[in-house]
Parts: structure tokens; C-alpha cells; sequence
């Protein structure tokens, strides 16, 4: 362990799995590095060919032994289907038939050959303007690095980490996650990831600490070192002070009782102090995220995003597979509801073979764009919801509607689905509620028109806001001015909800400004009937708006559409949120 007297160096990331720890840091090196090439003799090409079929029985072996390792400690079926994409990964048919091709070729040895093929994938999808796919490289780095060290006879998943530890790396694949030892691990750091990579998801569904995105100058850390890893703010702490970790002690403290002062608002309704009621439900990915929305408390879900559904198992699921998924989530939710978005993915998510790449998938082809234009795919899913819906209730929601024409074909398309189950005698509800996602400026402003279409609005401030200030959030240049509190953002969710109630519809937000009590008064004070978050931040938002007074919100929303500025705003945000809740804020 390094001395106390070692200067200490914090470093900020992205908090993505909540938690604090303390303990010696250690390093996971990357096993995706390439291999020596050596010629080899024709003579030797069929010994060859068979050393890459045994590596990828073996690397086959090992990633079916990770899925079952995930689901023996508890983990989702939803969670395990990422190693079927692994599997799916190893065994590509045309990749395989690639390499043995340049093998005969260049009569080199097979990793030299294998290396060089996936790495033209790999730095393929690295090259598009989209977090998801090249998120998705680390995915098949993990793949390709256990192939090699198979190849080699190497033990591709060997660590010599056999006391508790913090773990860093450069980046960490699913399961890289998996196949840690929980009782020795304390939590995880990276250069690289996201908050929506497997990683995270995973991380946090086997409740592992961790921050990514961390830029850290070489030479600053050493295996060995005391660290305090701080999940919640997305930092880390090398060396830290007896000061530190005396204050990280007490926060550590703090915290546990605040989670217990939350756990007591389980039961309670969410409500102002002076009793007006909000329908508080949660966002879900995974159908086994349900679980945790059901404990938490809130009143169902009010996001279901589907196409994650999508990418962990075919592309396109059939409509029994999702028939069941989503009935299963509608009936344990039951009679609070859940509200299904149709698939909202663009062409190079959707295509995953890249013939339909975009040089800017979010001013491209996604959305309910893709459902429009892909209708089988579009009927099947909608056949799926409303056969849910006799299991419990479902609503139906539309992503990406920019204007009455798109929202009219999707709808004509329901009708057809309905019809089509009348005549098979399958039954559905026939009054199933019908919404679209407002979060398109285009949207905002034909709100008035949109709103007799649909029963309800939920607002995704996520796009609304980066399509309304033109900021990609995950572009390091421009992030800082993503601001939710932006004076036109407010403007936006003003016109939207006031649309909303003239045309006697309810409206929601499922955008992460939702989730965050910072905004919980303007969102009261602006009339929002509906808010969803994710899992872990139902309570927090209940206990805030548990301590708002729906009148005051009012005037506080009437006092910021007289600023115009960012920080004017958000100051008064800040100076209400204290008032109201400051230990749970702070």
C-alpha cells in the first residue's frame, strides 16, 4: 500500500454504478494486442485451419461458461443474452471464411491473419458517429482477445487479483464484468465507456461501483495504490488524505441513512405537500427491471424502451418473443400499466451489417421513421403490445414523431393490427391508450395539432433538448451546453403541456430530466402530471416532490420565464431544491 503521505490526485469520470469504496488499485491489461506473424509452409496450412476451429470451440466454451456464471449469481436473462451476441460474434460465418481465405493466401500463421481481419471490423465501427456501435467494438475486442489467447494457449481469463482490490482499466467488457470476483472486488474505473454501454448496465445490475470516462495523465496511477472510488460523483481518489477519508467515512455514513430515510417513502404516495398527486413511474430496459420499479414503489412503467429487446436477441424478434415480454412486464405492473415505445432505432443500429451507414444518424433514418418504412416489422411488433394487452394494461407510444403525417400512418397501421386480431379471434383491448413522444422541436411547436391524435404526451427531453440547442451530449467539444435549464427548453415543455390540457390529455417526461430533483419544481410548476425515471431515482424524486408545495412551484416557473440565462435559472433551481430537500440534493 502506498505511503500517506503520497500526494493525493483526484480524477473526474462519469459515475454509472452507485457506491463508494476504498481499497489497493489494480490493473486489467488488454488481452486484444496482436500476435507475431510467422510464415508457415503449405504443409502446415491444414494443422492451421484446425488450431482455429479448436480456439473457437474453446473461446465458445468459456463464453457459455461466463452466461451461466451470470445466471447462477442471480443475473437476468435479458443480461445473459449479451454473451449470445458474443457467440454470435465468434461464429460469423463470413468472417470465419475471411480469415481461412487469407490464411491459404498469405501463409501466415492464423492469429496474425485473424488479428488483422477483426481488426478491420472492430476500427470499422469505431469510425461511426454513433456511441452505440462504437461502444459495440469493445464488444468484439473481448471476443477476439479470448480467440487469441486461445490460439496461444493462453488462460484468457487469469488474474493474479486475489485480494480486495479497486479495479482500473482501459476499458472493461461485459464479461470482463462477469467474470470478476465479487468478493474481492471493490469497484471498477475506466479511460473509456458510457453510462449506456453493456458494462454499465451490467455493473450496475450486479451492483459493482464504478466511473468511467476518466482522463488520467500516464504515470499518475500504480498498482497498489490506495484509491477511493466515488460511484455516486464519478471520481477518483489516489492517495487521499487522512482528511479524506475521514470525510468519505462520514459521507459513506450519511448516505446509508439517507438510503433508509428513502426506503420508508416506499409505500407513500407521490404527492406535493399540499396534496397534488403526480404519477410517478420508472424507465426499464430489461424486462427484469420491472422487479425493482415494483419495489421501489412507483405507479408502473412509464417507458419501456424496446430496442434493447432487439439487439440482445435477433434483430428482429417475432411477435410471440415479444408478445410474452411485454405481457409479462404488463401483468406484474398490473393495474398501474406500462407505456411500450415502438422501436427507436436508426439504420446503422438497425442494419447491423452496415449497408444503410449514415454520416449522422441523429439527423437520419431512425425512429418511427424506420417502423414506417420497414411495416412488417412495425405490425409485428404492434400485434406483440396489443396481444400484452390482454394480460394487463399497456399503452403504446410512438418515438420521433415530427408532424401529423407520421403520427397518422402509425396510427393507420394499429388499426390494421387490431383488425387483423379481430378476425384471428385473438384477443387485445380494444380501448388501449395510444401517445407519442414529443422531442422534436417540429413536434413542440405542432403540439395543438398533435394532441386530438393521441391520449397522451410523454416529453423525451433528452432529444428535445439536443435537437432544440444542436448539442450532441456525447460529443466532449459540446456536452457542457447541454442544458435542460435553457430558457427555450422551457418555453418547449410550457407550450407542449399547455397543449396537452387544452386538448384534455395527460402529459409525462421520461427524459433524464426527470430524474433529477434539481428540476423537480419547475417540472411541478409547469404542469406535468406524469414523470418517469429511471429505477434507482424513483424515491429520490419522491421524497422531492413530497417536500414542493405545487403553488410555489407555480411561482417559481412564472418567476424563470423572466430570465435569460442558463445560470440565472438554474441558480433559482438550486436555491429551491435546498430549501425544499437540501440533504437529499446536496
Amino acid at each position: 500500500m502506498t505511503a500517506h503521505s503520497a500526494k493525493e490526485y483526484r480524477f473526474r469520470g462519469l459515475a454509472v454504478s452507485r457506491g463508494i469504496s476504498t481499497g489497493e488499485l489494480h490493473f486489467k491489461g488488454r488481452r486484444f494486442e496482436e500476435p507475431k506473424r510467422r510464415s508457415i509452409k503449405p504443409e502446415q496450412l491444414e494443422s492451421e485451419e484446425a488450431l482455429f476451429h479448436q480456439a473457437i470451440a474453446k473461446t465458445r466454451e468459456t463464453i457459455q461458461a461466463l452466461k451461466d456464471q451470470l445466471l447462477a449469481r442471480g443475473g437476468d436473462h435479458s443480461e445473459a443474452h449479451i454473451f449470445d451476441a458474443h457467440l454470435l460474434v465468434l461464429e460469423d460465418q463470413p468472417v470465419i471464411d475471411e480469415i481461412l481465405q487469407q490464411l491459404r493466401k498469405e501463409h501466415s500463421n492464423v492469429a496474425s491473419v485473424y488479428y488483422k481481419v477483426i481488426l478491420r471490423y472492430i476500427d470499422s465501427l469505431k469510425s461511426i458517429n454513433d456511441p452505440y456501435l462504437r461502444e459495440r467494438a469493445i464488444d468484439i475486442e473481448d471476443v477476439a482477445g479470448r480467440l487469441l489467447a486461445n490460439l496461444s494457449n493462453e488462460d484468457s481469463g487469469a488474474t493474479d487479483n486475489e485480494t480486495p482490490h479497486v479495479l482500473f482499466a482501459q476499458d472493461l467488457a461485459p464479461s470482463d464484468t462477469v467474470g470478476l470476483n465479487r468478493s474481492l472486488l471493490l469497484g471498477f474505473a475506466t479511460r473509456l465507456g458510457s453510462f449506456t454501454s453493456h458494462t454499465a448496465i451490467m455493473a450496475r445490475a450486479l451492483g459493482i461501483p464504478g466511473v468511467v470516462g476518466l482522463d488520467i495523465p500516464k504515470g499518475k496511477l500504480q498498482a497498489g495504490q490506495e484509491v477511493i472510488l466515488d460511484g455516486y460523483n464519478g471520481v477518483i481518489i489516489v492517495n487521499p488524505t487522512e482528511e479524506t477519508r475521514t470525510e468519505y467515512r462520514r459521507l459513506s455514513e450519511q448516505q446509508e441513512i439517507l438510503n433508509q430515510r428513502l426506503e420508508e417513502l416506499r409505500g407513500e404516495p407521490a404527492q406535493t405537500a399540499d396534496g397534488k398527486s403526480i404519477i410517478l413511474s420508472g424507465n426499464i430496459e430489461f424486462g427484469h427491471e420491472v422487479d425493482l420499479v415494483n419495489r421501489r414503489g412507483a405507479a408502473g412503467v412509464g417507458l419501456y424502451r424496446t430496442e434493447f429487446f432487439y439487439f440482445e436477441q435477433d434483430r428482429q424478434p417475432n411477435e410471440d418473443q415479444q408478445a410474452k415480454a411485454y405481457g409479462d412486464v404488463a401483468e406484474t405492473v398490473d393495474p398501474n400499466g406500462v407505456i411500450i415505445r415502438t422501436l427507436d432505432v436508426g439504420a446503422d443500429k438497425f442494419y447491423a451489417d452496415g449497408r444503410h451507414a449514415e454520416p449522422n444518424p441523429f439527423l437520419g433514418w431512425r425512429g418511427i421513421r424506420v417502423s414506417l418504412a420497414e411495416p412488417k416489422v412495425f405490425k409485428t411488433q404492434l400485434r406483440a403490445c396489443l396481444r400484452a394487452s390482454a394480460r394487463g394494461k399497456v399503452r403504446i407510444m410512438y418515438p420521433m414523431i415530427s408532424g401529423i403525417e407520421e403520427l397518422r400512418q402509425s396510427n393507420a397501421f394499429l388499426h390494421e393490427c387490431q383488425e387483423e386480431l379481430r378476425k384471428e379471434g385473438i384477443p387485445f383491448d380494444e380501448d388501449v391508450e395510444v401517445g407519442c413522444m414529443i422531442e422534436l422541436p417540429s413536434a413542440a411547436i405542432m403540439a395543438h395539432q398533435l394532441a386530438p391524435e393521441v391520449d397522451f404526451f410523454s416529453i423525451g427531453t433528452n432529444d428535445l433538448i439536443q435537437y432544440t440547442i444542436a448539442v450532441d451530449r456525447v460529443n466532449e467539444r459540446v456536452a457542457h451546453l447541454y442544458q435542460p435549464a435553457h430558457p427555450a427548453i422551457l418555453r418547449l415543455i410550457e407550450m407542449i403541456v399547455k397543449a396537452a390540457h387544452d386538448n384534455s390529455i395527460w402529459v409525462g417526461v421520461c427524459g433524464e430530466m426527470a430524474g433529477d430533483p434539481l428540476f423537480a419544481p419547475v417540472l411541478i410548476g409547469l404542469g406535468v402530471d406524469e414523470l418517469s425515471v429511471g429505477p434507482s431515482q424513483i424515491l429520490r424524486v419522491k421524497h422531492a416532490l413530497r417536500h414542493l408545495d405545487s403553488a410555489e412551484c407555480e411561482d417559481l416557473v412564472a418567476e424563470l420565464m423572466t430570465l435569460q440565462t442558463v445560470e440565472e435559472i438554474t441558480e433559482r433551481c438550486r436555491t429551491m431544491a435546498k430549501k425544499r430537500y437540501g440533504d437529499f440534493y446536496q
